[in-house]
């Protein structure tokens, strides 16, 4: 769900009331620096970032000394930038494992940032009552998880849901660091020689102090579009997860890019999704594992379908996202609210995204969903979540993204064409979660809206609600689920 769309208040509530409450653990080593420069509403960072250095008071100096460095009593002036935040690039580290393949790690403040970030994030959402709590991490976005997760398992996260890439590593990591023990996980370089050896980014938990009793590991869910990654990652007990979310081509955000590419006449793309290309769900309920469906499911009869396909449930993203209890910016939410209710509302699938994937876009005036608002944007990369590393020829690491100018990205080694049509989601994203970049010439970033393809479910609840609402919250969403019309 984007950049804490589902967020600790709307997790918090879902959990409170018998679900299961995901946060999402993506970009949150921005969204927390951004929160304290507005002064930190609510005292809710100051709060979790005590509870931290209370568990971990070897985090304390850091912690403290990061809270100071963004914190602006009052929140910064109008029209004021946020500070930047470091990017999370990678340095070389020895001694890790010898062999051939090489081991890289955040530099020290970002580990603290991302690890408290996380943490805060979880905890904020389990804060005040004892049911299981969850977090979602995108596979792409490799180079701060390992942190990520260390930091939402000192939180007490019930479950980890990953996706977007391949989560095979995922189940050994969470072990380790569940014993506070030094794990890796492999990240792709481009221009790097097969036989040079692999590349890992790594947490070293020892190296912040951190430890005490072992952690309760939480229960890994993959997430899945077909039968034959789960099939692959369910017969290795090294990569088998607790379960698996099963997302169809419906679902929002970034999806699997059809089984057969198809092209229009001008050479372009077309996401055509076919029968061939959902995943086989009874073959999945065959391999004994619990598993939820996700993407056009959000309503009673199709959750009743689903636990007769022996599902254990299913997610409800879009459903949630439009609640008036989502991290989605309230007058943003408003205008989708307006255009689903008026039927004008659509979702398409485009190849927007730096990471090649398919990503579902809600079209919205004056988002960068709009050709002009988007020709209007000047091209940069300043946040870099979705950067790419490459070999250097002195041995290190460089950082290039599609969404960059593409003079810089083609001479990093880059190809034009990938450049087109490429949008900063990172900056979109952050900008739809209500903590848009204003630059220094006063120009504020616009957002992007991602939902699923099936707005029914939330456009069939907003009609049953009185005349004069505009959206609902994420308690009826729930009752409408679990009840008949």
């Amino acid at each position: 769900m984007g950049v804490r769309i589902s967020w600790w208040v709307m997790s918090r509530i879902v959990s409170m009331m018998g679900g299961l409450g995901v946060v999402s653990g993506t970009g949150l080593e921005i969204v927390y620096p951004r929160l304290l420069q507005d002064g930190d509403p609510g005292g809710h960072v100051r709060r979790a970032f005590n509870e931290l250095t209370r568990r971990q008071p070897s985090l304390a100096g850091p912690v403290w000394e990061i809270f100071d460095k963004y914190y602006i009593e009052g929140g910064r002036a109008a029209g004021t930038p946020y500070k930047p935040v470091p990017s999370c690039r990678l340095t070389r580290i020895d001694n890790f494992r010898p062999g051939p393949d090489s081991f890289w790690e955040l530099p020290r403040e970002m580990q603290v940032l991302v690890l408290a970030a996380n943490f805060a994030e979880v905890w904020l959402a389990k804060e005040g009552h004892d049911k299981p709590v969850g977090i979602n991490f995108l596979r792409k976005v490799e180079r701060p998880l390992p942190w990520a997760l260390y930091g939402a398992m000192l939180a007490g996260a019930a479950y980890v849901l990953v996706g977007a890439g391949s989560p095979d590593e995922l189940p050994a990591m969470i072990e380790k660091l569940s014993r506070h023990e030094p794990t890796a996980m492999s990240f792709k370089v481009y221009g790097a020689r097969s036989d040079s050896g692999a590349f890992y980014a790594a947490v070293r938990p020892g190296t912040l102090n951190t430890g005490g009793e072992n952690l309760t590991p939480p229960k890994f869910l993959a997430i899945v579009s077909s039968f034959g990654l789960a099939r692959e990652l369910a017969g290795n007990p090294v990569t088998r997860p607790y379960g698996f979310v099963v997302e169809g081509s419906e679902a929002g955000g970034h999806s699997a890019a059809p089984a057969m590419m198809r092209f229009d006449a001008a050479g372009k793309p077309l996401l055509v999704y076919t029968d061939k290309d959902r995943a086989d769900v009874g073959a999945i309920a065959g391999l004994g594992l619990p598993f939820w469906l996700a993407g056009a499911y959000a309503n009673h009869a199709r959750l009743k379908y689903a636990r007769d396909m022996g599902a254990a449930g299913i997610q409800f993203g879009t459903l949630a996202a439009l609640s008036s209890q989502s991290g989605l910016e309230p007058g943003l939410r408003s205008r989708v609210m307006k255009l689903l209710a008026s039927g004008e509302l659509k979702v398409t699938n485009a190849l927007v995204s730096p990471t090649g994937f398919p990503f579902k876009v809600a079209q919205v005036p004056g988002t960068i969903s709009e050709e002009a608002v988007y020709q209007a944007r000047r091209r940069r990369c300043d946040i870099g979540l979705l950067q790419t590393p490459y070999l250097k020829p002195d041995g290190s690491l460089g950082y290039r993204c599609p969404a960059e100018p593409v003079d810089a990205f083609v001479s990093k080694g880059g190809r034009a064409q990938n450049t087109a049509g490429r949008v900063c989601l990172c900056n979109a994203l952050l900008a739809a979660a209500a903590v848009p970049q204003v630059q220094q010439d006063g120009y504020v970033e616009p957002a992007i809206v991602t939902l699923g393809e099936d707005l029914d479910s939330a456009r069939e609840l907003l009609a049953s609600l009185p005349p004069g609402h505009e959206t609902y919250t994420i308690g009826k969403a729930l009752k409408f689920l679990r009840e008949p019309a």
